[in-house]
């Protein structure tokens, strides 16, 4: 028979595992960055099936195939020149308004809400390019990791 405390510690253990997870997921900027800019059309596991996109007149890309369709190779500059606007896709609309705003566009004085984990990340100068630079960087690595084989 286990003793009370051995159990207490067991599960104490199991708790501070399931929370160092949990908080290791929190942390995940990649997959926030994706659920709140391109989950909508792609879906939040990124297959393309998101809740808008019956809606849309070209269907969104499976991304968990880029690297597949790339001959195994994740295309990291194909998919930053997407996302950042220099490779434009007709259903992101244009630069000027594309599909997730200025999310992705650095303006000297963002207009919308940005985590303050970003600033810290951004250096001491505080440049929303690094902020936007970092944020792109981000939903490619996310990207990158959820790649079908």
């Amino acid at each position: 028979m286990v003793s009370f405390s051995r159990k207490c510690l067991v599960m104490a253990g199991l708790t501070a595992g399931f929370a160092a997870v949990a908080q290791a997921e929190d942390l995940d900027m990649g997959r926030s960055e994706f659920q709140s800019s391109c989950a909508s059309c792609h879906g939040t596991d990124a297959r393309g099936k998101g809740p808008v996109s019956n809606q849309l007149k070209i269907p969104p890309a499976d991304l968990t195939m880029l690297a597949k369709n790339n001959n195994g190779v994740f295309p990291t500059n194909a998919v930053y020149e997407i996302v950042e606007g220099l490779k434009t896709i007709p259903a992101h609309g244009t630069r000027e308004m594309p599909v997730w705003g200025e999310r992705f566009n650095p303006v000297l004085n963002l207009p919308h809400y940005v985590d303050p984990y970003y600033w810290k990340m951004a250096g001491p100068e505080q440049s929303p390019e690094v902020v936007v630079r970092k944020r792109i960087l981000a939903v490619i690595d996310y990207l990158s990791r959820n790649q079908q084989e």
